[in-house]
């Protein structure tokens, strides 16, 4: 479930909420009683990690970043 951020109009109580997608958006502040609760912007606080689809998959087999424990590589840049 995601983690919404919400912050009152009123009193500028801000929370954050772990809420379904399905779940209706919060209006009372629970500081200060008034239905005045705004659902904020935020970025996504997930990380993927791991040897997924997104490392391994749609590459092909000489390029293909996948970490080996083994070797040591750093990328350089052309651009120096």
């Amino acid at each position: 479930m995601p983690i919404y951020e919400y912050q009152c109009g009123k009193c500028q109580h801000g929370l954050e909420v772990l809420q379904k997608i399905s779940d209706a958006p919060l209006v009372d502040c629970p500081k200060c009683q008034e239905p005045a609760m705004v659902k904020k912007v935020s970025a996504a606080g997930f990380r993927l990690s791991g040897s997924g689809w997104y490392e391994t998959d749609f590459k092909s087999a000489n390029k293909k970043n996948i970490a080996d424990s083994t070797s040591n590589t750093t990328s350089t840049s052309d651009n120096d």
